[in-house]
């Protein structure tokens, strides 16, 4: 771009990462006590400002529940920089590796180096959890880094812009502004590694600004993520862990029960069980402060769309309140809602829903459950639940071999839904094409 055609904001976007890039380049490799006192800096920026950071994201949603933003945002984090800092030293440390006979007497190395400068652009729903859980593993792999917030919470962005500063030279790790002209010159910088959470669509404009540099890049996107509930299973303690897992932040989770597939015989009795759990875990009252607002009026708009169209065809809709009661409305909170007999011709089923509504559909054999969900839109997170592990995984295994794409994501047998994939560290992303790439 014509530098007489950049704005302020602009230039000085690209001179804060020519700052970064150039001391990256001159000391490439930070010592292990550099490394310790950054994630020892970056926790005190957390602890010493958790409730200002609980309040920001409450008032940028709306409602955020504070438990919700203590067990699955700040919580995870701290445990991302004690797991980094009790194991950067070995992490630092050379490998030997084996040398094959047509080198010999040669000995093979392999010696961990930073990249240089990560940027990281973030998603809203968990704004201090997918911002600085990538911070953490970047800069205890020696990198600088640079971070943009989601344009849709305003008020976290500012503080954490502020708190960052507080305890960071803008040479370590910088947290941009949220404009939009930000927004769209920040992936086309050249950076060592690009990380991004958020939809795919957006994800195909941040690949192809990034393909420009060559970039590498790491991409969290979306997908149907499925609960299949095998014949076997508890059907109370499915509809409990199926109600958790998707009322999380109310729905706004990419690793959400995205709908539910549930044996035939059943799904009477599962669909009224879950709204059941869904009524004693967050009642009817739309001031429970338990229960997380929808992020945006725009978003809540999307949600009444997805409902209604369907309920025009033909979709039984069982709800504790209606979406456009005012009182459910003025607060931004969308009621629980289950969506009987789903079928593949609704909105419902054709994209990534991210809010608290559940389409629940019946299967006679689990061939036609692997069926159904490998034909929905997206590549997908899988959650099976049956009595044992075996039991969970057994009916996925041959379409995996099966089919050329990526379907396996976790299993889940008496554990709660709960425990995530995400909060499992050895484990693969488990998304290709569409839900995302890259390590």
């Amino acid at each position: 771009m014509d530098q007489s055609l950049k704005s302020p904001r602009q230039q000085a976007l690209e001179d804060a990462f020519h700052r970064l890039f150039e001391l990256s380049r001159a000391e490439p490799a930070p010592a292990l006590e550099l490394r310790l006192d950054r994630l020892k800096r970056l926790r005190a920026a957390i602890t010493e400002n958790e409730t200002r950071f609980e309040a920001a994201i409450s008032a940028d949603f709306g409602h955020r529940s504070t438990t919700e933003t203590v067990i699955a945002e700040t919580m995870l984090v701290l445990g991302e920089i004690r797991h980094a800092a009790r194991h950067l030293k070995k992490w630092m440390a050379p490998q030997r590796i084996s040398t094959t006979l047509q080198f010999a007497p040669a000995r093979n190395r392999l010696i961990p180096q930073p990249l240089g400068v990560v940027g990281i652009i973030a998603p809203w729903n968990y704004p201090l959890q997918l911002t600085l859980a990538p911070a953490v593993a970047a800069l205890a792999a020696g990198n600088r880094v640079m971070i943009k917030p989601s344009e849709l919470v305003p008020r976290f962005s500012a503080l954490l812009q502020e708190v960052i500063a507080g305890k960071f030279a803008a040479t370590e790790l910088i947290v941009t502004g949220i404009e939009e002209e930000i927004a769209k010159a920040f992936a086309a910088l050249p950076f060592d590694h690009l990380v991004f959470t958020g939809s795919t669509r957006v994800g195909r404009l941040v690949a192809e600004a990034a393909g420009r540099n060559l970039t590498p890049v790491t991409l969290e996107l979306g997908g149907k993520s499925p609960a299949i509930v095998d014949h076997s299973a508890d059907i109370d303690q499915a509809a409990q862990r199926i109600a958790y897992g998707k009322l999380l932040n109310a729905g706004q989770t990419c690793i959400a029960p995205d709908y539910a597939l549930v044996p035939e015989a059943s799904l009477k009795d599962f669909a009224e069980r879950l709204q059941g759990h869904m009524q004693r875990m967050f009642g009817t009252d739309p001031d429970n402060t338990d229960y997380t607002s929808i992020v945006s009026d725009r978003h809540y708009a999307r949600l009444e769309g997805l409902l209604a169209d369907a309920r025009a065809k033909g979709a039984r809709i069982m709800q504790a309140a209606a979406s456009g009661d005012p009182l459910w409305k003025q607060k931004r909170k969308f009621p629980p809602t289950i969506i009987v007999g789903a079928t593949s011709d609704m909105a419902v089923m054709q994209e990534e829903i991210f809010g608290p509504l559940l389409p629940v559909m019946g299967y006679r054999n689990a061939a036609e459950s692997i069926a159904t969900s490998t034909h929905m839109t997206g590549h997908w997170r899988c959650t099976g639940l049956a009595p044992t592990m075996p039991r969970a995984t057994r009916c996925f295994r041959v379409p995996c071999q099966a089919e050329s794409r990526s379907t396996i994501a976790c299993f889940i047998s008496r554990r709660s839904i709960s425990r995530w994939a995400a909060s499992a560290r050895p484990a693969p992303a488990p998304t290709t094409a569409n839900g995302g790439f890259g390590r």
